[in-house]
């Protein structure tokens, strides 16, 4: 994970010399702002990939020797046959719509998130699981 960190701190440091370069030449606050949030989020990603890769360890992408085949296995579990991500995006969706087209459908969308995020969260929560 370190050459993941080192690119996004790498942006992090293109983004804020960019966003000096650009307060000194436009003085456009916006703009200014819009840059100093990228750097911000940038260096917030490059920092938890660095953290996270010290933790773990080398992974076989790190190793230059490593072939294709030292990467397999199981990587975690997928459910096959959900429906909740068309649900929680088209929430999303209604919740933007509103956002531009009036507040109830906004508080209508936003309802649908909470709701399809605890669909979402708890789908497997049956049989010997529920509570």
């Amino acid at each position: 994970m370190k050459v993941e960190g080192y690119l996004f701190v790498g942006c992090a440091l293109f983004f804020a010399v960019m966003d000096v370069i650009y307060w000194l030449w436009s003085h456009d606050p916006t703009g200014t702002t819009a840059l100093a949030l990228t750097v911000g989020l940038a260096g917030l990603v490059g920092f938890y990939l660095l953290f996270t890769g010290r933790r773990v360890g080398p992974r076989p992408e790190d190793d230059k020797e490593g072939e294709i085949a030292d990467g397999a296995g199981e990587l975690g579990f997928f459910s096959p046959h959900s429906w909740w991500p068309l649900f929680a995006a088209a929430a999303a969706a209604t919740a933007s719509l509103g956002a531009v087209i009036g507040w109830w459908l906004l508080m209508i969308g936003l309802l649908a998130v909470v709701l399809a995020a605890i669909g979402f969260v708890f789908e497997y929560y049956r049989g010997h699981f529920s509570h």
